[in-house]
């Protein structure tokens, strides 16, 4: 959100603030002066009174008057004094919490975005940490190190894109745009390939049958970067569950106006009463402690990917294997 935004809504919430506090004040005062006078009306009594030697003699006195027994009004003053006070009190505290929910929903969206830019940028970086390291061993074998240097460029590229792409959506919901599904797939195998080798996991990639033409140019809906990210996260979070030596597979299929993407490991799979919490922020299982990350990956997935009108469940487990099946628009 930019300033002048923010500026907005600062004063919508001030002016709303202030038309609580006010109108809850001057109600409050008319409620305690309508009950005083109440009170006023029923304690006191006329009085006549006759002065023959005055002025109004010649009309046979000076008229009636109103006596208010003081000691019975006076508790009722002080307890209306309190009662204001405490009524001024309340609608203080309610203005007060109105005033500082947009400062705390800012606060919360701060946060969240730390978290998750914090869990986005981090395969890229162990990612550029791997490129690195096999840039120093070519170096240091005397082998031409410009596809490595290449690669790196690429992988900064990738952090600079998935910075920007959590931007948008951190100020619009959700940016616009078309992927080209082939092309998002690639540059998420090409990104996650180090953390796969260090690994010792194999990364395929699939077409469903006779659909490789058909899916060679489709579109999904989602900015690329973004369908980019969520394949990433899938994969990278199947390379964390596969066992060393076996392979991560990810396909693609259109299936009549959704694009599915589907990523499979050969895993130990998920408890059932689990299927459901993975996709909550921060879950974890029991053996998260080997594993990088902090839980948030899959759940970041299923926020873009439901903003982006698609979904993501998990279509297979069992003790072989997990399925993650990624569905999207057509673009």
């Amino acid at each position: 959100m930019n300033d002048a935004g923010d500026r907005r809504r600062v004063q919508r919430a001030a002016l709303r603030v202030g038309a609580v506090v006010g109108i809850g004040s001057a109600v409050v005062l008319t409620g305690g002066v309508a009950i005083l006078v109440t009170v006023l009306l029923a304690g006191g009594r006329p009085h006549h009174a006759h002065d023959h030697g005055g002025p109004g003699g010649a009309h046979g006195g000076d008229g009636d008057r109103f006596v208010i027994d003081v000691d019975h009004v006076l508790p009722w003053v002080i307890g209306l004094g309190i009662v204001g006070v405490l009524l001024l009190a309340i609608v203080a505290w309610f203005g007060a919490r109105r005033a500082v929910r947009p400062l705390e929903g800012a606060l919360r969206l701060q946060r969240t975005f730390v978290a998750d830019a914090s869990h986005e940028l981090r395969t890229p970086l162990t990612a550029l940490s791997s490129r690195v390291q096999l840039l120093q061993r070519r170096i240091a074998r005397g082998e031409d190190p410009g596809s490595t240097l290449a690669a790196l460029r690429e992988d900064v590229t990738v952090m600079d894109d998935v910075l920007t792409d959590m931007l948008l959506a951190a100020e619009a919901g959700q940016s616009s745009g078309t992927a080209i599904v082939s092309d998002a797939v690639s540059a998420a195998v090409r990104t996650v390939t180090p953390l796969a080798d260090d690994a010792g996991v194999a990364l395929g990639v699939r077409s469903a049958a006779g659909q490789a033409a058909a899916t060679g140019d489709v579109r999904a809906r989602i900015p690329t970067t973004t369908l980019t990210r969520l394949c990433v996260a899938l994969l990278d979070n199947a390379v964390q569950h596969a066992p060393r030596g076996s392979e991560v597979e990810i396909s693609t299929s259109a299936e009549g106006d959704r694009i599915a993407v589907r990523v499979i490991d050969a895993g130990l799979g998920i408890a059932a009463q689990d299927v459901d919490r993975v996709f909550e922020r921060f879950a974890r299982g029991p053996e998260a402690g080997r594993r990088r990350g902090f839980g948030l990956g899959l759940a970041l997935v299923r926020e873009a990917a439901t903003a982006a009108g698609g979904s993501i469940t998990v279509e297979r487990t069992s003790p072989s294997g997990t399925t993650f099946l990624l569905t999207l628009p057509r673009g």
